[in-house]
Protein backbone atom coordinates (compact mmCIF):
# COMPACT_ATOMS: atom_id res chain seq x y z
CA UNK A 1 0.00 0.00 0.00
CA UNK A 2 2.69 2.38 0.88
CA UNK A 3 4.09 2.01 -2.93
CA UNK A 4 0.84 2.53 -4.04
CA UNK A 5 0.47 5.99 -1.89
CA UNK A 6 4.06 6.95 -3.03
CA UNK A 7 2.88 7.02 -6.83
CA UNK A 8 0.09 8.77 -6.48
CA UNK A 9 2.53 11.43 -4.09
CA UNK A 10 4.67 11.50 -7.31
CA UNK A 11 1.72 12.23 -9.32
CA UNK A 12 1.24 8.90 -11.04
CA UNK A 13 -1.78 6.20 -11.53
CA UNK A 14 -1.58 3.61 -8.70
CA UNK A 15 -1.70 -0.11 -10.42
CA UNK A 16 -5.45 -0.62 -9.02
CA UNK A 17 -7.57 2.04 -8.27
CA UNK A 18 -11.46 3.17 -9.28
CA UNK A 19 -12.73 6.55 -8.98
CA UNK A 20 -14.93 6.90 -5.55
CA UNK A 21 -17.70 9.47 -6.44
CA UNK A 22 -20.09 8.27 -4.03
CA UNK A 23 -17.55 9.49 -1.48
CA UNK A 24 -16.87 12.43 -3.07
CA UNK A 25 -15.34 14.80 -6.21
CA UNK A 26 -11.63 13.49 -6.75
CA UNK A 27 -11.82 10.45 -4.62
CA UNK A 28 -10.26 7.23 -5.58
CA UNK A 29 -9.67 3.94 -4.31
CA UNK A 30 -6.42 1.97 -4.02
CA UNK A 31 -6.71 -1.98 -3.91
CA UNK A 32 -3.99 -4.43 -2.92
CA UNK A 33 -4.54 -7.91 -3.73
CA UNK A 34 -2.18 -10.66 -1.38
CA UNK A 35 -2.48 -13.90 0.46
CA UNK A 36 -4.39 -12.56 3.34
CA UNK A 37 -6.81 -10.85 1.08
CA UNK A 38 -7.83 -7.42 -0.33
CA UNK A 39 -6.84 -4.20 1.01
CA UNK A 40 -7.96 -0.75 0.35
CA UNK A 41 -7.41 2.89 1.31
CA UNK A 42 -9.66 5.95 -0.13
CA UNK A 43 -7.65 9.23 -1.00
CA UNK A 44 -7.88 12.16 -2.44
CA UNK A 45 -5.21 13.64 -4.56
CA UNK A 46 -6.59 16.58 -6.18
CA UNK A 47 -5.57 19.40 -3.81
CA UNK A 48 -2.65 21.66 -3.68
CA UNK A 49 -1.68 20.95 -0.19
CA UNK A 50 -1.12 16.99 -0.53
CA UNK A 51 -2.62 13.51 -0.49
CA UNK A 52 -5.40 13.03 2.03
CA UNK A 53 -5.70 9.62 2.62
CA UNK A 54 -9.22 9.18 4.12
CA UNK A 55 -9.89 5.33 5.17
CA UNK A 56 -7.68 2.29 4.86
CA UNK A 57 -9.44 -0.86 5.41
CA UNK A 58 -9.13 -4.74 4.48
CA UNK A 59 -12.04 -5.89 2.26
CA UNK A 60 -14.06 -8.53 3.57
CA UNK A 61 -16.85 -8.26 0.22
CA UNK A 62 -16.48 -7.84 -3.35
CA UNK A 63 -18.82 -4.68 -2.86
CA UNK A 64 -17.46 -1.70 -0.42
CA UNK A 65 -19.15 -1.74 3.35
CA UNK A 66 -21.40 0.98 3.67
CA UNK A 67 -19.52 1.81 7.30
CA UNK A 68 -16.48 2.36 5.38
CA UNK A 69 -18.43 4.03 2.62
CA UNK A 70 -19.45 6.64 5.28
CA UNK A 71 -16.81 7.47 7.42
CA UNK A 72 -14.63 7.88 4.19
CA UNK A 73 -17.04 10.49 3.34
CA UNK A 74 -17.71 12.13 6.70
CA UNK A 75 -13.46 12.37 6.62
CA UNK A 76 -13.87 14.33 3.08
CA UNK A 77 -16.61 16.59 3.99
CA UNK A 78 -14.08 17.39 7.22
CA UNK A 79 -11.52 18.64 4.78
CA UNK A 80 -11.46 22.71 4.78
Amino acid sequence: MGYELLRVQSGLEPEDCKPMTSVGSGVKEIRVRDKAGIFCMIYLATRPEGVYVLHCFQKKAQKTSRPDLELAAKRFKAIP
